[in-house]
C-alpha cells in the first residue's frame, strides 16, 4: 500500500486555506484499477444519484445527473482505495483533532449532457460531515471536455477555485465551508466522492 508522505502538508492547507488540489497521490496501478472499477456498464451495482436525507431523499435530474456506486470492502481495489482513505482520516485526526470517525464514499458517472448545480455537503439538519473528497478517474480530459468542479466562497457567491476532473486528481475540502458545482460534462465523466464523517449527535 502506498504510503501518505506529505500528511502534514495536507493538514497545514486545510487548516490555513481549507481545501487542496493533491497531483496523482495514490500509486498509478490502485488509479488505473480504480478506473476499471468505476464503470457504470452494470445497472445493478450503479443506481441514480438522490439528493436528501431518509425520507426525504429523492432523485431530481436537473440538479443531480448522476449514477453512483458505493465502494465494497469485500473488493480488493475498493479495499485497497478505502485502506488508504483511513492512513489519511487517522493522520488528519493526529495533525488537526477533527475528531473524524469514520469515512463513506462511492463512485460517481456522469454521462454527456449531466452536471451537478451548486450544493452544500452538509446535509441539512446533519453536520457530521466534516471533510469532503473528490478523486478523479479520467483519462486524456480535455478543457473541451467540461465537468469541472466549481469552488466557492461560503456564502456562495465568489468562485474561488476551478478544478478540472483530470486523472489521479484529488481535491479535499470542507464539507461546511465550501459550495460546489459540477458543471455539464461533454462526455462521460467518472470520479470517486466521499465523506470524512464525525459521529452523529443524539
Amino acid at each position: 500500500m502506498h504510503s501518505i508522505a506529505n500528511i502534514a502538508a495536507i493538514a497545514l492547507q486545510l487548516e490555513q486555506v481549507g481545501y487542496i488540489v493533491l497531483d496523482q497521490p495514490l500509486l498509478a496501478s490502485l488509479t488505473a484499477r480504480l478506473l476499471t472499477r468505476c464503470q457504470a456498464d452494470d445497472m445493478q451495482r450503479f443506481q441514480a444519484a438522490r439528493v436528501g436525507r431518509g425520507q426525504a431523499m429523492q432523485q431530481i435530474g436537473a440538479l443531480r445527473g448522476d449514477v453512483i456506486s458505493w465502494l465494497d470492502t469485500s473488493n480488493s481495489t475498493d479495499h485497497a482505495y478505502l485502506t488508504w482513505m483511513e492512513e489519511l482520516r487517522s493522520g488528519l485526526n493526529a495533525a488537526l483533532f477533527l475528531g473524524l470517525f469514520d469515512y463513506e464514499c462511492h463512485y460517481a458517472v456522469y454521462g454527456a449532457g449531466a452536471g451537478y448545480g451548486k450544493h452544500s455537503d452538509v446535509l441539512s439538519g446533519n453536520q457530521n460531515r466534516i471533510l469532503s473528497t473528490v478523486f478523479y478517474l479520467n483519462e486524456n480530459w480535455q478543457a473541451a471536455d467540461g465537468g469541472e468542479l466549481l469552488l466557492f466562497e461560503p456564502d456562495g457567491d465568489k468562485l474561488i477555485a476551478t478544478v478540472n476532473p483530470l486523472f489521479g486528481t484529488m481535491i479535499i475540502f470542507l464539507s461546511e465551508s465550501f459550495p460546489h458545482q459540477v458543471l455539464t460534462a461533454h462526455r462521460t465523466r467518472r470520479s470517486i466522492a466521499g465523506w470524512f464523517r464525525v459521529r452523529e449527535m443524539v
